[in-house]
Parts: structure tokens; sequence; C-alpha cells
């Protein structure tokens, strides 16, 4: 009776992520039939889903433009997303080695303080920042890209969950061999957490790549060869904004190194977030 309740449960769970499934690929497939479509095949009422004679005009269209510089707008994007990947990386594994290694007065009460900030909403900061940044002589640069965000929480929170399932036996082990804490986290915790790691940098990486809004502030007024992908994407739908498959290019371009990256290492990122927490 027991294992019949469950094979229902298991076949409506199955069904409602099919049906998840479908709805989130979609808009993907429509866009990325768009973009291969001709302006009259786009045109057409009642339209189709798959483009009868594909076409490559879009993207031929998109990359020859003088005022759409694609290829430089997406060689920022990765020189700021990896840049402030890097070195998330290394203050948020620092801070989530002292608040689950470490022994301090406070550390857990200050770590849940820290935790609530992701209950603020960004745009409540967003008027204070632009303040600081225009102090420091940053408006109009990459650093405000790359330096206000190392402060996150999140990846904090989830290379401290995996940290607290590192056995404290390998750690002892490691103190009575002569290791100081900057040992333990190099040798013992980072070969430990891999897994965990590539979670963290996906989601700094896309988090990252995929931001609009502070760019579009903060390069407002630069030339057009510092804008990243996001800021020129919003351009080509502002100019171009009749031109529906110039636009659906662009944002299939714009999802492609994120899925590849994806793509590389999924095992990793189901095998990190499947531990994290496990103790």
């Amino acid at each position: 009776m027991i294992s019949a309740v469950l094979k229902k449960r298991q076949r409506l769970a199955f069904a409602i992520l099919i049906v998840v499934t479908i709805l989130w690929l979609v808009p993907i497939i429509w866009g990325i039939s768009t973009s291969f479509k001709t302006p009259n095949e786009i045109s057409l009422f009642p339209t189709r889903l798959f483009p009868e004679a594909p076409t490559l005009m879009h993207y031929e269209n998109l990359f020859s433009k003088p005022d759409t510089p694609v290829l430089r707008w997406m060689l920022n994007s990765f020189v700021i997303a990896i840049s402030h990947t890097a070195l998330y990386l290394v203050i948020a594994s620092l801070a989530a080695y002292a608040f689950s290694i470490l022994k301090f007065k406070y550390r857990d009460q200050i770590f849940w303080i820290l935790l609530a900030t992701t209950m603020i909403p960004t745009v409540i900061n967003l008027v204070p920042l632009i303040t600081m940044m225009i102090d420091l002589s940053w408006f109009g640069t990459w650093l405000p890209l790359i330096i206000p965000g190392l402060g996150g929480v999140f990846g904090l929170f989830l290379l401290r969950q995996f940290f607290l399932g590192v056995p404290s036996e390998v750690l002892d082990s490691a103190r009575i061999d002569g290791l100081g804490h900057f040992g333990i986290f190099l040798y013992i915790v980072l070969p430990l957490s891999k897994s965990a790691f590539l979670v963290t940098a996906l989601f700094a990486f896309m988090g990252n790549w995929n931001d609009y809004l502070w760019p579009q502030i903060m390069l407002s007024g630069t030339d057009v060869s510092m804008w990243t992908l996001p800021v020129g994407l919003s351009k080509i739908s502002g100019t171009y904004n009749y031109d529906y498959g110039l636009s659906m290019a662009a944002a299939i371009l714009s999802i492609v190194p994120v899925l590849v990256v994806y793509a590389l290492i999924q095992d990793k990122i189901i095998e990190g977030v499947a531990r994290t927490g496990i103790k």
C-alpha cells in the first residue's frame, strides 16, 4: 500500500517536472528559432515554431554593424566576470574558513547577522554605492563592476556549509603534523572542496555576467568599447527594436558562454549542491 502511494507521488512529481521543463524550454526554443528566421517568416501569422528556410543573416548583421562591437562587449564581460569571480572566491573562501573552522567569540551570531543582510533589497544600496563610486573616482571605469560585489554573502554561506562537513579528525591530524591555519586551508580544506568552489564560481560568474542595471549606471557616458554585453544588448534592443531576429540573435549569443561553462562542470555542480550541508 505504502509503495503504491509512493509510486503515485513519484509519477505526479515527474509529471509536474515535465510541465515545468516544457514551460521553461519553450521561450528559449522560440528565441533560438526566431534568430534563424527570415524577416518574412517572423512576420507571418499564424507564426511557425521552426523556420522553413533557416538563415544566419541576423548573426551576420550582429557582427557586421559598426555601432555594435559584440565581440568587444563579450571580451569585456569575460574579463570583468572572471576577475570578479577569482577575487570573490579568495575572499569568500577565507571568510568561510573563519566562520566554520576557527573558534572565536560571537562567531555564529556574526555569521547570522551577515546572512540576514541578504534580505535587504539591492536597490536600497544603489544611491549610497553610486555616491561612493563617484567619491573614489571609479565612475566610468570597470572597478565598480568588480569590487563592490565581493562582499556577497551567498558564496560565503555555500562554502561555510561545505567546510563544516570536513571531518574534524582530518583537521586534528593536520594540526598534529604542524600545519597552521593557512596550511590547513590550503592543503586540506581546498582540495576537499573543489565541487563547492565550482558551484560558487559559477554563481558568481553568472551573476556578474548577467548584471545589467549596475553596469548601465556605471558605464553611462563612456565609449561604446567599454560596455559589457548586457549593456550592449540593451542598445541593440533599443536601436533595432523592430528587428526581432537581430534582437533574438543577440540574446541567444549572451547565454551561450554560461551554457558552455555549465555543460563542462555540471557533474561537479550537482555534486557540490548535493553535498553542501552534509556533515
